[in-house]
């Protein structure tokens, strides 16, 4: 024992992750932090999405988004509830994916896996669409420029991820307070309060172009439903919490549907008594935090803490999708790249592809939160609906004690949530929904046919199955191309000897001249090596040696091919060495079935 020294801990290199290690694991509260900011942040546009569906009836008509709000609240507790039991069953994730391939079969998986991406992208488009929309609310010369913004954002979250900065769950703690103060203030300010402190936009002449009828308000519940997306990121994220994981998930599933709904209900109130319809340049929610607050310095700072939340609402799918693509990776469902881990713990491939596609449909939508919402919760209740048949799938198979009570809880949620999807795709079909009907048919195709390949090459290649005992070659080949007697030459020629049985020196000129100074460099050189020199009256370099390299391979012989390479210290240099290495490569490994090895020799300039 050494005196007077404290232990000294290892610590690894890469940082833990939340939840890698008992310490690590997220308390309820900060579980609410970390992984609920997709849901509460839906308060900022799913409101606003009611109000656009019924302000086509006229104003009158919006005294039906409190009683539409209820409508989602009960939807809303409904899944709190479903989801409870989806974390008790699946405690090391409950995601759709995995719920659908454990419970569901093959078919189900796919179908959860092409939704979840499809959800994953457009929480990162609507999140910044939004987040936009609130900063123009407080600064309306940020308006015209919304889709620059949000491309800004984009940018900085995706640059954020590849440098493997993960969440911290303190860190969000206090935007998430911030957020939840603020948006609980305007209701209860706004319901002391006889009439809105200050109006803020500019006056929009309403016209109803319909009649408040059954259509125009299940229009408005499926808008509105888009309040419900990232209620099941809880589900997804058990193993993160600190034991007993089970129950802190549980709990924290109960805060976030109460703390939902409270704001929903509340803000739905307001807009039914203070008849708050669409005005130009402002939110909603901006609204209502003006008729709260007024147009003094709280007004900007709230606008300002729903940008940030919507941004961090954005950055929980980088966290999400390149995850769930490393899973499907796994799966032989995508290319196996996403499954490669960085040493930090980040997926790269899986953020960039995020970023590009989250990129193509803010350019594709010109960042207008409006037009995109009509495509989010499509995929967000495909993923609801499967999770609950999986779970009824579970209880009918295993029927534990009190399966039958679990059952029907399940089973109302399954068909709520199946009902509202055919709704929200029925009464969106045309204002964007075909995108998702069309894309996410497409996705689970694409993720078929790629388990398909991977399955016949692992058949070809014999996975799985103890091969014949390799055959035993005797008299290998190595082939070193040279260009002429030098250091290089030397340092390729000792590799070559130390990998084959023989090894052969090959040089092709053009000129006869060059040709017989080679040969008498080489025999005064002398390096016990045979030098064939190769005409090329084309001055052609490549083709020459892959003639040479196929006439040594034929009758099965083991050629192996070692090309010497100059590598400058500093890459700006990198464009002045000659690149004809890298091109024969790539030919010989495209025409010839030989081993193809570079050799780099590193200059020290």
């Amino acid at each position: 024992m050494a005196y007077g020294l404290a232990r000294r801990e290892l610590r690894p290199r890469v940082p833990l992750r939340p939840g890698e290690g008992d310490r690590h694991g997220l308390t309820s509260l900060q579980g609410l932090a970390a992984l609920s900011l997709d849901a509460l942040s839906s308060v900022a546009y799913g409101p606003e999405a009611i109000v656009l569906a019924l302000v086509v009836a006229g104003t009158g008509a919006l005294t039906a988004t409190l009683p539409i709000t209820l409508a989602i609240a009960f939807l809303l507790a409904v899944l709190v509830v479903s989801y409870g039991q989806v974390i008790a069953v699946h405690p090391d994730g409950g995601g759709a994916y995995a719920v659908a391939k454990a419970d569901l079969g093959g078919t189900a998986s796919l179908l959860a896996a092409a939704s979840l991406v499809v959800d994953y992208v457009l929480t990162v488009a609507v999140s910044l669409a939004a987040g936009a929309d609130a900063l123009a609310s407080a600064f309306p010369s940020l308006g015209r420029d919304k889709l620059l913004v949000c491309l800004i954002g984009l940018a900085l979250l995706t640059a954020v991820n590849l440098r493997g900065i993960a969440e911290s769950a303190r860190v969000l703690m206090l935007p998430t307070l911030l957020f939840v103060v603020a948006v609980l203030g305007v209701i209860l300010l706004g319901l002391l309060r006889s009439h809105p402190a200050a109006v803020v936009g500019t006056d929009q002449p309403v016209h109803a172009t319909e009649a408040l009828g059954a259509l125009v308000i299940l229009k408005a519940f499926s808008s509105g439903c888009s309040a419900l997306t990232g209620v099941e990121a809880i589900a997804n994220a058990v193993p993160t919490f600190r034991p007993p994981s089970v129950r802190r998930a549980q709990r924290t599933e109960l805060m976030l549907g109460a703390l939902l709904g409270i704001m929903l209900i509340g803000l739905a109130i307001l807009i039914h008594r203070d008849h708050v319809a669409p005005r130009g340049g402002v939110t909603v929610l901006a609204q209502l935090t003006a008729g709260a607050y007024g147009t003094g310095w709280p007004y900007y700072v709230t606008n300002l803490v729903v940008t940030l939340v919507l941004g961090l609402a954005a950055n929980t799918s980088f966290g999400g999708l390149p995850v769930l693509m490393s899973l499907l990776a796994r799966d032989h469902r995508l290319p196996h790249l996403f499954g490669l881990r960085a040493e930090r713990p980040v997926y790269r491939y899986g953020v960039v592809v995020l970023a590009l596609l989250a990129a193509l449909l803010l350019v594709a939508t010109d960042a207008d939160t409006h037009r995109l919402l009509p495509l989010f919760a499509i995929g967000v209740f495909i993923g609801f609906t499967l999770s609950q048949v999986g779970l009824v799938r579970h209880w009918t198979t295993s029927r534990p004690p009190g399966w039958k009570r679990r059952a029907l809880i399940n089973g109302t949620g399954a068909l709520l949530t199946t009902l509202a999807g055919v709704i929200l795709l029925l009464t969106k079909f045309l204002g964007g929904a075909w995108v998702v009907v069309l894309a996410v048919p497409l996705l689970m195709l694409l993720f078929a046919r790629i388990q398909r390949y991977y399955t016949a090459v692992g058949r070809e290649l014999g996975l799985g199955r103890i091969p014949q005992p390799p055959s035993r070659h005797t008299g290998s080949l190595v082939i070193v191309p040279i260009g002429e007697v030098s250091k290089l030459a030397r340092h390729a020629l000792g590799a070559a000897l130390a990998l084959g049985d023989e090894v052969v020196a090959v040089a092709v000129h053009a000129d006869p001249v060059r040709s017989r100074a080679l040969e008498e460099a080489w025999d005064r050189w002398n390096p016990g090596v045979r030098l064939d020199i190769v005409n090329s009256p084309h001055r052609s370099l490549v083709q020459p040696i892959v003639d040479y390299v196929r006439r040594a391979a034929e009758g099965g012989r083991q050629v192996a091919v070692l090309i010497p390479e100059v590598e400058p210290l500093h890459r700006r240099y990198e464009i002045l060495q000659n690149q004809r290495g890298l091109l024969l490569a790539t030919v010989l490994r495209a025409r010839t079935d030989v081993v193809v090895c570079l050799l780099p020799y590193r200059l020290k300039l």
